[in-house]
């Protein structure tokens, strides 16, 4: 059965997924690889946040820092390797899986609904990857910044795990990614009438004691700075949201 053919038994169209399946994972694994291979470039991005050296420090001005980290696995630095390169792979790979899973659904759509998927899928990808640079470039290095230099006392000196810094880069990357999904997410539910701009404005204030605990749950610490700097472009969101849904509601439905 063609690909672009929306006819067809069950057992055929679970055949074209499983090509689509192996095409994506296929992608992910090549690209997986190549990052692997280019282990000293990919570490100097992913461990680059941790000094003032970083750009977002450069442009802050923030005085000289630097934390330290440390192995403490005999195998940890060799499977952190692997799992940085698996996570970079898919990160790179999403375009492509996003573009392949179109390719499965849309025979089976209209022109009309053919059209508000690309729209969907665009705007969720870039949304996704944008929530992932705005936790490396701001979030995540101010977080090591305050919690990598913080001291009780100057007889405790901190020695971070690597395995903790980047469990908590990627943690943060993927809660970061999925939270930047409200704009779309509420510009979808509004088209199905379930959500309106109205509503949002009238509860703005419980929203913003929602999005603290939110805050507060998904940040890797208990700290209120980590907490606050989550919070910031969480609540920003929302108000894009309002007025993302004021103007689905005044577009008619095509």
């Amino acid at each position: 059965m063609s690909e672009n053919d929306a006819s067809g038994t069950f057992w055929e169209h679970l055949d074209v997924l499983r090509g689509v399946l192996l095409r994506s994972l296929a992608v992910v694994a090549l690209l997986a690889v190549v990052a692997f291979c280019f282990k000293e470039t990919l570490f100097a991005v992913v461990l680059a946040p941790r000094s003032s050296d970083f750009i977002t420090f450069r442009l802050l001005g923030t005085e000289p820092f630097a934390v330290s980290l440390m192995n403490t696995g005999l195998t940890e630095q060799f499977m952190i390797h692997m799992k940085v390169a698996a996570y970079a792979g898919l990160l790179f790979a999403s375009p492509y899986i996003i573009y392949e899973l179109f390719r499965f659904v849309s025979p089976a759509l209209y022109r009309v609904e053919r059209k508000r998927t690309v729209q969907v899928v665009g705007a969720s990808v870039t949304m996704f990857l944008l929530g992932t640079l705005v936790n490396y470039f701001l979030i995540f290095p101010l977080t090591v910044r305050f919690l990598g230099t913080y001291q009780v006392s100057a007889d405790v000196t901190n020695m971070l795990t690597l395995q903790s810094y980047m469990d908590t880069l990627i943690g943060m990357s993927l809660v970061m990614g999925v939270v930047f999904e409200l704009p779309v997410v509420s510009w979808m539910l509004s088209r199905f009438g379930i959500l309106d701009g109205k509503v949002m404005r009238q509860y703005r204030r419980h929203a913003v004691v929602a999005i603290l605990a939110v805050s507060a749950i998904i940040t890797p610490t208990a700290d209120a700075f980590t907490m606050l700097i989550v919070a910031l472009p969480i609540w920003l969101l929302y108000e894009v949201s309002i007025l993302i849904v004021r103007k689905g509601h005044a577009t008619p439905i095509e």
